[in-house]
Parts: C-alpha cells; structure tokens; sequence
C-alpha cells in the first residue's frame, strides 16, 4: 500500500466490482471498473500483501460450524497483564475478536458457542486467566446491522450528490 496505508479512489472502485463478483477476473474487473489490465493486476497484487486486506475466513458464519450463540464479553482486567490475557484469549478458539477499548473496562470480546452450556465453560475458561478481574457477558439476540465496508466504499467513489 502506499506510505499512508489508504485506499484510493481506484482501490474503491476496485473493491466494489471485487465485493459484487469475488471470482471475477482481472479482465472483467477491468471492463467493470473502466480500469486497464494493468492498473488491475498490479492493484491486485498490492491488495494481496500480508496486512492489507482481512483473510477469507470473515466471510464464514460461525453458525455454519455449529456455534449459533454470539455473546460480547467486557473484561476488566489488570493493566501490568494486558498483554498475556490477549495472548490467552487468542488461545480460546471460540473467542472471535478481542478489542482494547478506553475506559471502564478494558477489553471487549466477541465470543460464539455452541449452546448456554457451552458458553458457560468458556465464560469460565476467560475468568481463569490470570489478570482477569472481571466480566460482564451479554447475549446477542440478533444482530441487527452486518458487518459491512461497502457504505464506506461507495462513499469514496460517489460524488456527495449522487449518494
């Protein structure tokens, strides 16, 4: 990517036509875009780079593997520890995502299981952590709005008249 880490307005456009037909190829991206072969291609292989874009796996329902019940956790948690209770939240397969927030509290964890009784075990598998004080679980009963980057995409692409 470029030294400020942004998207462009050409990676926007790139990204749309990418979003709408994942499999397409760099001709039809460049017929879909109005973009050459080239400035595709090596768009592409930028996009491509470790760090850049998110992997596939984001794209894969938790549901699908049998996990139907999403939860968020708050933790507090002792700062001096920070570190080490990320790396064993990392270890806990079911843990999703782990977000360092400011505040009260510290740490916002997004969980999936099986079942309560299975969010139960992990709930107890997250407060054994050394330096974990404490936590608050919520259940997530639907979620309302999916992750999405298309908003933000268009947003860069479309004049603010035409949005």
């Amino acid at each position: 990517m470029r030294n400020d880490d942004r998207f462009d307005q050409t990676d926007a456009r790139l990204l749309l036509a990418l979003a709408a037909q994942p499999r397409a190829t760099a001709v039809a991206l460049a017929e879909e875009t109005g973009l050459s072969r080239n400035t595709v291609q090596s768009r592409l292989l930028r996009l491509e780079q470790p760090g850049v874009l998110d992997t596939f796996e984001q794209r894969i329902p938790p549901r699908a593997l049998g996990y139907p019940l999403t939860a968020l956790v708050t933790m507090v948690v002792t700062q001096q520890r920070l570190d080490e209770v990320a790396d064993a939240l990392a270890g806990v397969p079911e843990v999703l995502q782990v977000h360092g927030i400011s505040g009260q509290p510290d740490l916002f964890v997004h969980v999936v299981a099986e079942d309560a009784d299975d969010l139960y075990r992990i709930a107890g598998q997250m407060l054994a952590i050394p330096g974990v004080e404490r936590t608050n679980t919520a259940l997530v009963m639907r979620e309302l709005v999916s992750y999405r980057i298309r908003p933000l995409l268009e947003k860069r692409v479309l004049p603010p008249a035409s949005r």
